[in-house]
């Protein structure tokens, strides 16, 4: 019961954060402004306590869009997006900042990323050590 909850709350932010920036388009010029073809980015991010999504319980979840312009529940959309840019939206690249020290307490967090990145399908599960070595890694992203 839990996974389907989890599902349905991501499936449903995913579909807001896409269909949100592109229910205006049909209304402008073509061509101008923000109905302008793009590559749409749109993720739900989600954070819990666990060793894997599957036994977490979600305790936050944010969308992120980045284009046609940054927007979303995140907190720092701006810098997540640049920073999201700057790796080509591979979560996998986003690497601990130097002089960040952490204890070594275990105290899983799991985070789900899910949705959109310019256009292609985006998937990703990662679980942190601790809630520290989870905000070190990327100096936005993750910081919600």
């Amino acid at each position: 019961m839990r996974n389907t909850a989890r599902w349905a709350t991501t499936l449903g932010l995913t579909a807001a954060a896409v269909c949100a920036p592109l229910s205006g388009a049909a209304t402008a010029a073509p061509g101008t402004g923000p109905s302008a073809l793009y590559a749409p980015s749109a993720l739900v991010f989600t954070v819990g306590h666990g060793e894997s999504a599957a036994s977490a319980t979600p305790e936050r979840a944010v969308t992120l869009t980045c284009a046609p312009r940054p927007s979303g529940t995140h907190p720092a959309a701006s810098s997540a997006c640049a920073e999201l840019n700057g790796v080509g939206g591979n979560l996998s690249a986003l690497t601990m900042r130097q002089g960040v020290f952490c204890t070594k307490e275990y105290d899983p967090v799991v985070v789900t990323v899910d949705g959109v990145w310019q256009g292609q399908r985006v998937s990703y599960e990662r679980t942190f050590g601790n809630a520290c070595v989870m905000n070190a890694h990327g100096s936005g992203v993750f910081a919600f």
